[in-house]
């Protein structure tokens, strides 16, 4: 179904028009088909403001925005017709959903758009990425209300043991993986595979390798959706990195590769060790040099940072292996068309869209500028100091990115000042709170 089609359909009525927040959460407006036909003319008009929101609508400021100077008005979003989908669950003639993002300035602070612009002068320099995603979230048997009643501690997971890959917990949660496969049709998401992860209702699902924003779209689409798929089910998922103390990491892993305009992937070379090739150890390259700097991209809450407390599943440092879990960038295959890198720093907090840009624009900056890599991690990387890292904290992501020469050329000075803006104000929100943990350890102190 093309959005012209459905536009000529007698029977069509409404249609969702759809934009991502930084969150990475989909906003936007049911409207009429013959609204639509004029927003697929001249766009909808949207408040950027939207931008500003956290998760729970809590009003972030950005400059220029919704501070004192802001008025709070309306820009366009331009609908993509490429990106048009069915809702699941939606009956026939109310189902239509299509993606947009924000144009004019507001386009500068828009991760859809910004991805869109990486993307763009990627290919000008004469480069094609094609990459996908991982998942992963936690699956309780509770309701959001029931949850917050018991404090979101005590809750019940959907299974009560670590099940890495087992089959046996597979099979109790068929209805659960059998609903994901059914909403991923209609939204045309490439599901590639689903599995349990490592605790206790920990799940992964996997997304094909694609070019473009799609990737970037699908994985938006399955956060969303699958969290939709648990309410309609009076349950909850989390995307929290660390949602309790006993919880390992969670994660969005990125896997990359390179290819030129003509399709040729440029990451193998059959002669050096491995296949990994010197436009390979270039990218490597520009990942360990700029993605430290680009941090606050892939830890976006003051959440993030506990994945690296010790004994989690997080990268060590900056550090790269072939077929090495215990590094940040695990390279991965064995020929041509399976050879690439994944990403493992991105928390399953971080938008997609910023995260492939992030990781792209590193990379492929590398490419560019013929940047050596350090040393390759053999054994574990938890053994040995990292020789570069990325930020550990909030404030120090806020600086690093704000002082980012790379980051404002390449993801615009724009949304640097914005995003570090809106992560500054939740930081200081957040440390002005008193959490239960000190209040137990230091309440009778002396």
């Amino acid at each position: 179904m093309t959005l012209d089609a459905y536009l000529a359909d007698p029977a069509s009525r409404f249609a969702t028009v759809a934009m991502t927040d930084t969150n990475g959460l989909l906003r936007g407006q049911m409207v009429s088909v013959s609204s639509l036909r004029g927003i697929a003319r001249n766009g909808m008009g949207m408040a950027p403001a939207q931008l500003a929101l956290d998760p729970t609508d809590a009003m972030l400021t950005i400059p220029g925005v919704n501070d004192e100077s802001g008025d709070f008005h309306d820009d366009p979003l331009q609908v993509d017709p490429a990106s048009v989908r069915r809702l699941p669950w939606s009956k026939p003639g109310h189902d239509l959903l299509v993606l947009s993002n924000f144009t004019g300035e507001t386009a500068k602070l828009c991760p859809r758009a910004i991805l869109k612009s990486v993307l763009g002068r990627v290919r000008e320099a004469g480069y094609s990425p094609k990459y996908g995603m991982e998942l992963e979230y936690t699956l309780f048997d509770e309701t959001p209300e029931s949850a917050r009643a018991k404090g979101y501690r005590n809750l019940k997971p959907a299974t009560m043991h670590a099940s890495h890959d087992l089959i046996l917990y597979q099979a109790v949660q068929t209805e659960w993986y059998e609903a994901i496969a059914a909403i991923c049709e209609p939204l045309k998401i490439d599901l590639a595979k689903m599995h349990e992860e490592i605790g206790a209702g920990f799940m992964e699902a996997c997304i094909g390798a694609g070019e473009g924003v799609e990737p970037a779209d699908q994985l938006v689409l399955l956060k969303n959706f699958i969290r939709a798929l648990a309410l309609r089910q009076g349950r909850s998922v989390t995307f929290m990195p660390r949602w309790n103390e006993a919880a390992d990491s969670q994660s969005i892993h990125l896997h990359i590769s390179l290819k030129d305009l003509a399709g040729v992937p440029l990451f193998w070379d059959a002669a050096q060790k491995n296949g990994v090739s010197q436009t390979f150890r270039w990218f490597l390259g520009g990942l360990q040099a700029h993605i430290g700097d680009l941090t606050l991209i892939f830890q976006p809450t003051v959440n993030s940072y506990r994945r690296f407390a010790p004994g989690t599943f997080a990268p060590p440092g900056l550090t790269w292996g072939y077929e090495n879990r215990t590094t940040c960038f695990r390279l991965v295959g064995h020929d041509a068309g399976s050879l690439r890198v994944e990403n493992r720093l991105p928390g399953a907090d971080s938008n997609p869209y910023l995260t492939a840009a992030a990781t792209i624009a590193a990379g492929v900056a590398g490419v560019m500028d013929r940047i050596e890599h350090d040393p390759e991690t053999l054994g574990s990387g938890y053994a040995q100091a990292p020789t570069r890292d990325f930020a550990r904290s909030m404030p120090e992501a806020i600086a690093r990115l704000r002082g980012s020469g790379f980051a404002r050329d390449w993801l615009g000075a724009r949304f640097v000042e914005a995003f570090t803006a809106t992560r500054e104000g939740q930081y200081d929100e957040f440390r002005k709170k008193v959490p239960d943990v000190e209040l137990e350890r230091f309440f009778d102190l002396g």
